[in-house]
């Protein structure tokens, strides 16, 4: 049953369903109430269709330096290293606390089985299969399915922060504050405002900006472009890692989200090679197939740009029929149903988006720099992943610094009364849609969509260079004013919304890659291939000029 919100007032308004969002809801609940709103089903989220695992210091030839070393060396140089540290010492507790959850991670001999992916230099990947995610999603609702003071809205859609802006009465004194968000209610197509004394954004990725990534539908930067209207600091979006082994499907069999194909299956053995059957990635770097995503993706990148082939191949022939089963069996039945028995046949793959290193500034409490938002996982840059996320720290990171937040809340947590709260809510304008319509023309709404998509895979993808930046970023600030001229015409829907946000993260996106003159990490600029540790050994900061209260 969907449950109709109708002037919320709330302790915690958490905006995600993830594990950034449903493990700090847990723990939240001890303090106050806690709501959660997503805009789809709850267990959809990029934490779903997680399949390699999580990585922390589990095995006895494994330390944190190690793990610390590999995820410095993967980020090229703009990692924090407070934040690094943060995560990798403070992992295995977050990882016990999983298990205690009721998460199963996959054993070998009764032992936790530990994985090996690109970057690392020890097995430290837990993993159920090629299921975390979803093992992980499903053992965080089951808990909160138990917790009386934990409700999870579906099919709320959040639009925008509530801020001083808002407020009936201003009050040109009023610090830049978060006190909730409007939510468009997809089944009543009515918006409502929920009222919170701290807002919490957990809403995942952006990767539907590009015409192929492993993100769901779901994943199109609202949080990214909320914050950013509000007054979020936006840092190091030029970032955007590619995986590099997508499965490759032909155009009459794509869909939005294309399949991935686990780095863990490199792990177990699986080695890259073209269509003739030749290995490559020993051309570009001594760890071959097992290099970092960023090194990986240019790698296929170039010989795809050589050869004019529409992919590479993974091939895991090798690999016993047994192990691909027992370690790889949904990755296995998936190929299956295409006509590819990866025991037999070379897999095709492709890189496609997969992940955002950048995102809303953060401190390691998952402070914002508005007063009373904090944001956790994909949406921020804490500073963990700096130019290239090291494989399998991403769920990694959402679990230490949700704890942090938490952390953050045990000791300064201070609960508003309810008068407070409802006199909050009747001092913030209800949304006024007057002079709106519901207009026929949606046609341009799926085809700004689309124009979105080609602009950011043709000229802000693997490779970019200074002439295709400045050609995407004219193309996408046209865009962006058509759209916010549509928009303030038109009644809000979930695709007008998505859309609006889609060209939001598109220009930080561009302008964020426009402003680094170098190669680093993600980012590879032809017309600029090495690193300039003088002039760019920081990060990139975007922030929205707000105008002051009237």
């Amino acid at each position: 049953m969907i449950k109709k919100i109708k002037n919320l007032k709330t302790d915690f308004l958490i905006v995600g369903s993830g594990i950034a969002g449903l493990s700090l809801a847990i723990k939240l609940s001890e303090l106050g109430k806690v709501t959660i709103i997503t805009k789809k089903q709850k267990a959809e989220s990029n934490t779903n269709y997680a399949q390699g695992g999580i990585a922390t210091v589990f095995a006895d030839d494994d330390t944190f330096d190690l793990h610390i070393k590999d995820t410095l060396d993967c980020g090229a140089g703009l990692c924090n290293v407070k934040s690094v540290e943060k995560i990798v010492t403070e992992g295995p507790q977050r990882i016990k606390e999983l298990i205690e959850l009721g998460v199963h991670f996959s054993k070998e001999h009764g032992e936790i089985s530990l994985g090996k992916e690109g970057g690392h230099s020890r097995n430290r990947i837990l993993h159920s299969r090629d299921l975390t995610g979803k093992e992980i999603e499903r053992a965080l609702l089951h808990k909160i399915s138990l917790i009386p003071k934990i409700k999870i809205y579906e099919y709320y859609f959040a639009i925008d922060l509530l801020t001083p802006r808002n407020f009936k009465i201003k009050n040109s004194k009023e610090k830049n504050k978060c006190y909730g968000i409007y939510a468009y209610n997809v089944n009543s197509n009515k918006v409502e405002k929920i009222v919170s004394s701290y807002t919490i954004l957990c809403s995942g990725g952006l990767g539907q900006i590009y015409q192929h990534t492993t993100n769901p539908a779901i994943a199109t930067g609202d949080g990214y472009a909320m914050g950013y209207r509000a007054g979020c600091t936006i840092a190091n979006m030029e970032f955007v890692q590619f995986h590099p082994t997508a499965l490759y499907e032909n155009k009459e069999t794509s869909d939005l989200q294309v399949f991935l194909i686990s780095e863990a299956v490199r792990g177990a053995g699986a080695v890259l090679k073209t269509r003739d059957g030749k290995e490559f990635m020993q051309k570009y770097d001594k760890r071959k197939s097992l290099a970092p995503r960023d090194i990986v993706a240019r790698a296929i990148d170039a010989e795809l740009k050589k050869s004019g082939d529409t992919n590479v191949f993974l091939d895991m022939r090798h690999i016993s029929k047994k192990e691909v089963l027992s370690h790889f069996p949904n990755i296995y039945r998936h190929c299956l149903k295409l006509g590819i028995d990866a025991t037999k046949q070379m897999v095709p793959v492709v890189p496609a988006a997969h992940y955002s290193c950048g995102g809303i500034k953060t401190d390691l409490y998952g402070r914002t720099n508005v007063e009373n938002l904090f944001a956790c996982g994909e949406v921020t840059m804490t500073g963990v992943h700096g130019a290239n996320r090291l494989a399998s720290n991403s769920l990694l990171e959402a679990l230490v610094f949700s704890n942090a937040i938490n952390d953050y809340f045990k000791n300064n947590f201070k609960k508003d009364a309810q008068e407070k709260l409802t006199k909050l809510h009747n001092n913030i304008l209800n949304w006024d849609d007057s002079g709106t319509v519901n207009t026929e023309e949606w046609i341009l709404i799926s085809h700004n969509k689309k124009e979105i998509k080609e602009i950011m895979s043709d000229y802000v993808g693997i490779v970019r260079n200074t002439i295709r930046l400045k050609r995407a970023y004219r193309r996408i600030l046209m865009m962006k004013d058509e759209i916010r001229e549509f928009y303030k015409k038109t009644k809000v829907s979930v695709d007008l919304l998505e859309l609006r946000n889609l060209v939001t993260v598109a220009a930080l996106i561009v302008e964020s890659a426009m402003k680094r003159k170098e190669s680093r990490g993600l980012h590879y600029m032809l017309d600029y291939p090495k690193k300039d540790d003088k002039n760019f050994l920081k990060d990139t900061i975007i922030k929205k000029k707000i105008k002051n209260i009237k």
